[in-house]
Order: structure tokens, then sequence, then C-alpha cells
């Protein structure tokens, strides 16, 4: 009976939050073994090197966001600094790391795996933000407070992650630090000033981009019409389009993939959601941007709920980082922007990925059960 009774007065985690996010994680599991078992067999010589190591990353992630769920969010007020300290110093020890690719992008942990800083870096970024915004959301509009140390950070990160290079990373810290900024208070005024400042630089990009970065013309050319080089830059995208238009409504059927077979190249990340869409169709397709966008509205909810605007911007962060990502790696796969390179969350092969996404929806759980903390739990089950 004390046990009982202890239960139901433990705060609840949104249990709705959790439900989209396990759905998103299973699908995307289930998918990546099927994507990705062909091309694993063929340079492995087993058809589970992506999906062993994915389920062992996917249940430690469950445990580090169990674990985030439970702690007091506030402690990540006093880690802040030291976690963007931390990310910065990997994000130039990687800069020394062998190549793959043509990028820096991985430290090589011998016995370990690797390891990418880039998603520490959003990770960091998002704390960084968040703190710096709750402790002078009253001053947000000012330049000294709401735009100066925040540009400061992103020009470290941004200069750092571009000589990997690390494009799509770049622009999807960018776009999460200018969120948070926006929601923290930032004066509107000094978003006109940086867009006005942006279109200039990228004015003086095109004039300069053939001496500056080369292959960056190849890659814009290959997005305006892949075929003109369907060997070499409009590979990808062309073999990527043929599987996503052979999916038809339904799908040819789960496994029944024929692009995954050394057609399209890296089917197991980049690429996964064209193969989703060969396989599933456009039913499947348009389930996953369901689920994303479920994911964003009850996000969004736990914000809105949150005790303090902390753990609202923590909210915030976390999950618009998620979704951005999925919406730029949909628009790569489907030629909508030029292909940057981008995995799809909880669906591309990837452990330090998996776990920091989960370990930083563990943090959403951890707002969302101090934000209903005074309705207690109706059923003792769901206070974990």
């Amino acid at each position: 009976m004390r046990k009982k009774r202890f239960l139901e007065r433990q705060p609840c985690f949104d249990v709705t939050f959790l439900i989209i996010l396990l759905s998103l994680l299973c699908y995307g599991l289930i998918m990546l073994y099927s994507a990705g078992y062909a091309v694993a067999l063929y340079r492995r010589g087993d058809a589970f090197t992506y999906i062993r190591p994915q389920l062992l990353f996917a249940a430690l992630g469950v445990a580090a966001m169990y674990a985030a769920s439970r702690v007091d969010y506030h402690l990540w007020h006093k880690l802040a600094w030291p976690v963007m300290g931390l990310s910065l110093a990997l994000l130039a020890v990687v800069l020394f790391m062998p190549e793959y690719n043509g990028c820096k992008r991985w430290i090589v942990l011998p016995g370990l795996g690797t390891l990418q800083p880039s998603e520490i870096a959003k990770f960091a970024v998002v704390l960084v933000f968040s703190h710096i915004i709750s402790l002078n959301h009253d001053r947000m509009k000012t330049f000294a407070t709401g735009v100066l140390p925040f540009g400061l950070i992103l020009g470290v990160v941004t200069v750092l992650m571009l000589l990997e290079p690390h494009l799509s990373g770049t622009l999807l810290i960018l776009s999460i630090g200018a969120v948070l900024m926006f929601v923290g208070g930032t004066g509107l005024k000094w978003f006109g000033i940086v867009g006005a400042l942006g279109l200039t630089a990228i004015a003086a990009a095109v004039v300069l981009l053939p001496e500056l970065v080369p292959y960056a013309t190849d890659r814009l050319a290959s997005w305006r019409d892949p075929f003109v080089d369907p060997l070499g830059e409009g590979h990808q995208t062309i073999q990527s389009l043929y599987a996503i238009a052979s999916g038809g409504l339904a799908g040819l059927g789960l496994g029944n993939s024929r692009q995954k077979y050394l057609y399209v190249p890296e089917p197991q990340n980049d690429f996964i959601f064209s193969i989703l869409c060969e396989e599933l169709g456009f039913v499947g397709a348009a389930l996953v941007v369901v689920l994303f966008l479920l994911l964003l509205l009850r996000g969004m909810s736990i914000a809105l709920r949150a005790r303090d605007k902390f753990g609202a911007l923590l909210v915030v962060g976390f999950v618009v980082q998620v979704v951005l990502q999925a919406v730029l790696n949909i628009a790569v796969v489907t030629n909508t922007i030029p292909n940057t390179g981008i995995s799809l969350p909880f669906f591309s092969s990837g452990g330090t990925s998996l776990m920091m996404l989960l370990g930083e929806m563990g943090i959403v759980l951890s707002v969302s059960r101090q934000a209903d903390a005074g309705r207690g739990c109706t059923r003792p089950g769901f206070a974990v």
C-alpha cells in the first residue's frame, strides 16, 4: 500500500511524447535492417553489420534517455559551458583524423568505433544558448546580450565545422541557434541585419565560388540537373529518385527494394528515406512525416507547460533539432535542395547520433516530469 501511494505521488513524464518517440525508434530500426543488409553483406560479408551495433546503441540510448529523464534538468545549467568546451575541443581534434569520403568528421576510438563531434556540438549549442537566454531573458533586445555572445559561439563552431567540411551540420546548428534566439527574445531588427549580411555573403560567394570551393559548383549543377553527370555528382540523386518513383502508393513491400542492391549509395545512411519510399511507398513515407510532425507538436506542448524558461528552451532546441534534421534529409533525398550529406534521425546508421538523440529526448521527458509534477499520476505504472 505504501509503495502504491509513493508511485501515485511521482511526477509523470509525457507518455504521448514517449510513445511517438519509441514508434520512430522502432520504425527506424526495422528500416535500417531492410535498407542496409545488402550493402552490409557486400562490404563486410555480414548482413547484420549495420543493424547489430545500432541495436546495441539503441539499447544504450534508451537507458541514457531513462537516466536523463530521472535527473533534474536544471543540472545542465552548471554543465552548459563545460560541455561546450568539450565539444569545441573535439571539433578541433577531429581535424587531425583520417579522411573518409573527403571529410574529417569522425574521431576513431580504437576498439570502440567512432565518435562524431558535430553531434555533441548540436547538444552543446542548445545547452549554452538555453543557459544564456534563461539568465538574461529581460535583456535579449540589446546587441550586447541578445546577439554578440551567440554570434561568437556560432562563429567559432561554424569555422571548425566548415574545416571538416560539414556544411549540412553547420546549417543545422545555425538554424537551431537562430530558432532559440528568436524564441528567447532577440530583437527582430538584428535578424534583419544578419539576413542582409548573409545575402551579401552569398552574393560574394556566387562570384568567387569557382575559386574558393570548386566542388560546390558541381553540387549545384547536379542539383539543377542530375542527369548532366549521371555517373558522377548526379548518381546519388538519380538513383534516389528512381527508388522513390518506383515505390508508388503502397510500395514494393518491406525488404523488396531493388535500388538498395548497390544502386543507391549509402542506403543505410543518408539515403535511407528513398529506400523506405521504394519499399513502403507514399503511405510509409507519409507515416514518417506524420510521426516527426507529432513529435514537434507534442514537444511544443511540453515547452509551453515547462516550469521555467530554461526548460522550455531546452525542449524547443532539442525537438526543433530533430525535426529540422529530418526536413533537411528528406529535402536532399527528394532533390529539393542540393546534396549536403545529412542523416535521418532515428533511421540512419550512426551510434553517436542515436545515443545523443535519445539522451536529448530524455531531457525533454525530464522537463515534462516537472511540468506535470503538480498534477500527479492517475496510473502508477506511468510513474517510472
